[in-house]
């Protein structure tokens, strides 16, 4: 099909609940993907984060080939091995005393740890979460109402009750939050959707003394930063913080649907059964592509890679703020990219479509990019090429 006629399909049938770009996809190689009409894109954005190693990555696709070909599915009423040497494996490169417990997305994660954090504070009669504003932690009910951003919430509301917000990076206004009703603060490390931003020095550290005076659950989100985004397994290895919780999906899986919840064995004791499930959460499936991504990052050397991107990227993001007034700030950790733009960024990301390169706009303003950590340094120059053009030739 055409991606005309694929187009007229979802417009018929396909709920609009999407702002989807006028192209359908076929096809996905390394840092590369194919529309209908055979045109080549670079992907700097690929999976919405999630295809951290690429698109198609060989050993996850022989990984899935082979996992379904034995076991696609079952319950977890049964014992399943890939499951068992996936906890195994993250829990062993956390470095925590910690459980896991699997689901489908990050938002259900999210959901599981929300849930735990109330569990563990029932005993107290405490219930309320701190969570930062500019956050995104999903769109189910509990994780919609965690995000700090009204635009989120509107037409939805009462959100659920129970999430006070404070500014990222501002510890006395969270401590100014705490109260006896306080079970947990949640944190993305590095917001993303947010705009990728960093936390100041110490702010971090900050949080867990505060956790540790009051007795509250800290619970790091790292949706988007796990998995060796930042150049470490997980963002808080960045920090020297350890987090009492920490959820995980988007790139956990190298492209398959899989999140996860690593608790330490303490708070995770309150999993009992009956409080808490995922009918697909931990399907063999999903762990043999996880297991397969682990075995890539480490095989190819893409958490050392992970801060080569990084730096390759700021400095060009650099030098071109030198010539273009429209870059206001470059954030970076990994490959995580941020550039903080003095217009809307929309504009922007339309005319890397129209020369073949895929990027984000979040926040209005933050151009976001998520590459692959195997991304090739020619491909990495080539895309940054496009946008020095593209941002040095804008007229508004």
């Amino acid at each position: 099909m055409t991606s005309q006629e694929t187009i007229a399909i979802f417009e018929k049938y396909v709920i609009g609940n999407y702002r989807r770009f006028p192209v359908s996809l076929v096809r996905g190689e390394g840092s590369y993907v194919w529309d209908a009409e055979g045109k080549r894109y670079l992907d700097f954005f690929p999976g919405w984060g999630c295809n951290l190693v690429g698109h198609c990555p060989p050993r996850v696709v022989k990984a899935v080939a082979e996992q379904a070909a034995r076991l696609i599915h079952v319950p977890n009423t049964w014992y399943m091995e890939p499951q068992g040497l996936l906890a195994m494996a993250l829990v062993e490169r956390s470095g925590l005393d910690a459980q896991c417990f699997f689901c489908n997305s990050g938002t259900e994660a999210n959901e599981a740890v929300i849930k735990l954090a109330r569990l563990n504070g029932k005993p107290k009669g405490r219930y309320k979460i701190i969570t930062m504003l500019d956050s995104f932690h999903g769109r189910t009910f509990g994780a919609l109402s965690a995000t700090g951003q009204p635009k989120y919430h509107q037409n939805l509301e009462p959100m659920l009750a129970g999430f006070a917000y404070a500014p990222f990076g501002d510890l006395d206004a969270a401590s100014r939050l705490v109260d006896d009703e306080t079970c947990a603060i949640m944190i993305e490390p590095i917001q993303g959707e947010g705009g990728v931003n960093i936390p100041p020095e110490g702010y971090l550290e900050g949080l867990r003394k505060l956790c540790d005076q009051h007795g509250l659950m800290l619970i790091f989100d790292e949706v988007q930063t796990g998995m060796g985004r930042t150049g470490t397994w997980y963002a808080f290895q960045n920090f020297g913080v350890e987090p009492d919780a920490i959820t995980l999906a988007k790139a956990l899986a190298g492209g398959v649907a899989c999140g996860g919840l690593l608790a330490k064995t303490e708070f995770a004791a309150k999993l009992v059964p009956g409080t808490h499930a995922a009918t697909f959460g931990g399907n063999p499936l999903a762990c043999a592509a996880a297991l397969a991504t682990i075995d890539t990052i480490e095989a190819d050397h893409l958490l050392a890679r992970a801060g080569r991107i990084g730096a390759a990227f700021h400095a060009r993001f650099d030098a071109l703020q030198k010539r273009c007034p429209l870059v206001q700030e470059i954030r970076t950790r990994g490959t995580m990219v941020g550039v903080e733009l003095s217009i809307d960024g929309t504009p922007i990301v339309n005319e890397c479509l129209k020369r073949n390169l895929l990027i984000n706009c979040t926040h209005g303003t933050v151009l976001r990019l998520l590459p692959a950590l195997n991304l090739p340094d020619d491909a990495l120059q080539a895309g940054c090429d496009i946008l020095d053009d593209v941002l040095l030739s804008y007229k508004g």
